[in-house]
């Protein structure tokens, strides 16, 4: 048998439960994996709460993680027992230490990058790659702003950015995880304790504005960063760390410049198996080449989750957290 955080209604962290599940065998196209790191992400939390309803109950939250497959279902080719595989991919379920997963969701660990760090970089580092390489295709000598820059996406979106010849500006809430986002590639982080964001956003860029935000905090964010947007910008929302988007009238839109708004997804982004595939090579190959550091900051035992989400939720975590089973 296997041992799995599992919630059995939404709520705060207290709602996960250390518990004995039976994972069975893989059916057509499945793997079964045997995890040796689990991914922490914001999104976990929405499931968690019920920001991001889960259709059934009892529940095992978690959508990263890495491990080694360890039984093949029938139709399955390009995988092997024993190989490293990770994925960042529904259905959830992550939080456990054996799973079954769709094969066609996992990728293959270059021999170069430990567990824990694949199990980190999945979610986040796609996501950075979604969001400045698709969403917005941020170019060389572009100023941008990246908010949560000292966070497990902002880290890598801020390496990522300096790499593709950006100018980057990041929020963080700290001065410890202002030197951390400045270490990672962010030229101007701005205290949001301290300092308005968007007066200083104004500033630096002497009153023209950033052709995109990329905005995970949600609500507490969204009309400053509106506003530090020049004409025809684009404000990429694609997290509710503060709590989701209240309903807003378009006409906002039309009013601050003709701007364009957007609500991505990883999942809309790698729905189609080769997109999946053509995003990790892509990130696997900027991390090999040491274009990017992914900082695995804090772990804690598998069975701590509680712990862990305590610890996201209370902005008390930076770069990448990763669960051990």
């Amino acid at each position: 048998m296997t041992k799995a955080i599992r919630i059995h209604e939404a709520g705060g962290p207290d709602a996960m439960r250390w518990e004995t599940v039976d994972v069975g065998t893989p059916g057509y196209g499945e793997v079964r994996v045997r995890h040796t790191a689990i991914g922490l992400n914001f999104i976990d939390v929405y499931h968690r709460s019920g920001l991001y309803p889960l259709p059934t109950f009892p529940a095992i939250i978690g959508l990263e993680g890495a491990g080694i497959v360890d039984a093949l279902g029938d139709g399955v080719s390009g995988l092997n027992l024993g190989q490293r595989v990770a994925y960042a991919s529904p259905p959830p379920g992550a939080y456990c230490e054996a799973r079954l997963m769709p094969a066609d969701r996992l990728v293959k660990i270059p021999d170069t990058v430990p567990d824990e760090q694949a199990a980190a970089m999945m979610l986040q580092g796609m996501t950075a790659h979604y969001l400045l390489r698709r969403t917005y295709p941020v170019q060389p000598g572009e100023t941008i702003l990246i908010h949560a820059a000292a966070g497990g996406v902002g880290l890598l979106a801020c390496q990522w950015a300096k790499h593709l010849g950006a100018t980057v500006i990041g929020t963080v809430g700290t001065e410890e995880k202002a030197a951390l986002a400045r270490e990672n590639g962010c030229d101007f982080p701005i205290l949001y304790t301290k300092e308005n964001f968007t007066a200083r956003v104004r500033e630096i860029t002497d009153g023209a504005g950033v052709p995109v935000v990329y905005d995970s905090i949600g609500k507490d964010t969204f009309e400053g960063s509106l506003d530090c947007l020049r004409p025809l910008g684009m404000m990429v929302s694609f997290g509710n760390a503060s709590g989701p988007l209240p309903p807003f009238d378009a006409g906002i839109l039309s009013a601050k410049g003709s701007l364009f708004f957007t609500r991505p997804t990883l999942m809309t982004y790698t729905a189609k198996p080769e997109d999946l595939q053509s995003a990790a090579k892509e990130l696997f190959d900027m991390v090999e080449r040491r274009h990017l550091k992914i900082s695995v900051n804090q772990t804690y035992p598998l069975r701590d989750a509680a712990q862990a989400h305590t610890d996201l939720e209370g902005r008390k975590t930076t770069g990448s957290t990763v669960l051990i089973p």
